[in-house]
């Protein structure tokens, strides 16, 4: 396993890099369909399209395109047929944020360092934004001249699932059902499952989705999808509580303000660092099997639970 670590500890030069390139890469495509968005405008502009600039095009890490793109290189899937799925799924990630930011949800005032959609602009405009990310996202993979049909369809259901009601939106209701309670550790896996860990699992799908491997290493991925994507909330939830806000790019203690169900809160701060780092162990055994032999997707998975924002 390759040890990284982000924050104080040093960093892997590779990761940083090929990271970057996939930021650079991915935000570039997303710049460039919310340009012809503009140019399709009748009045060019207007504020519909500001602020679906303004939630689009800011810091996000990006880290979901970075699996897409990942996973496809590993498999030798050229990154032009990528970049539709990696803009797909960024869209979708970004209207979560732009929704689940809303008063009538977790209410933040902040986001990726910035005022949030409805702050910056004003409730009925950021609800539309992130509908316009959602719709936007399916129409940049059915038009992508890159891809066949087949894939198109399949990058499609895959996307549906993983931010359906069987998925991300699922999740949703589950947490905000939840504020208050102290569910079950299965429980909570569950909600997690859905809420944040089937868009992971789905990035790393969707870059497999176009090789000739995808149907013999599917269920493998998705073993390793859903532990990375646990990963990741655990160290979110560690991260409420011990990052800043200025770190985070969104308010610190949020999670425990609202009264939400976090492993901390269920596990404890010290138990739930080790069931992180349990997940990640197994992830990076699972990524093995999986003969990839991808040091980025190594440096990448170690990344997401150790990340400092």
């Amino acid at each position: 396993m390759t040890a990284f670590f982000y924050g104080k500890n040093k960093e892997s030069p590779l990761l940083k890099t090929q990271l970057t390139t996939y930021q650079i890469r991915v935000n570039s495509a997303l710049n460039s369909h919310i340009k012809q968005q503009t140019s399709l405008s009748q009045d060019g502009k207007n504020q519909l399209i500001n602020a679906l600039e303004y939630a689009t095009l800011n810091n996000g890490k990006r880290l979901r395109p970075a699996l897409i793109y990942a996973m496809g290189e590993a498999l030798s899937i050229p990154l032009n047929t990528l970049d539709a799925a990696a803009c797909a799924m960024e869209l979708i990630h970004s209207y979560s944020l732009v929704h689940d930011d809303l008063p009538a949800m977790d209410d933040d005032a902040l986001r990726r360092g910035k005022p949030t959609c409805h702050i910056q602009f004003d409730e009925a405009t950021a609800i539309l934004v992130g509908d316009a990310q959602q719709t936007l996202a399916f129409q940049i993979i059915s038009e992508d001249p890159h891809t066949t049909d087949t894939n198109k369809v399949r990058l499609i259901q895959l996307l549906t699932q993983a931010s359906g009601i069987h998925g991300m939106i699922g999740g949703q209701m589950i947490d905000i059902q939840s504020e208050g309670e102290l569910p079950e550790i299965n429980q909570l896996r569950t909600m997690h499952l859905m809420k944040t860990g089937a868009l992971i699992k789905s990035s790393l799908l969707m870059g497999a989705s176009q090789s000739d491997r995808y149907n013999d290493i599917k269920e493998r991925i998705e073993h390793f999808g859903n532990l990375v994507g646990l990963a990741f909330q655990v160290q979110d939830d560690i991260l409420d509580i011990e990052s800043s806000t200025e770190t985070l790019g969104k308010p610190q203690g949020s999670d425990e303000e609202a009264n939400k169900s976090t492993y901390p809160k269920l596990l404890g701060l010290v138990e739930s660092k080790t069931y992180r780092d349990k997940l990640i162990t197994e992830a990076q055994a699972t990524l093995k099997q999986l003969n990839l032999n991808s040091a980025f997707l190594e440096d990448l998975t170690t990344y997401i639970a150790k990340r400092s924002y």
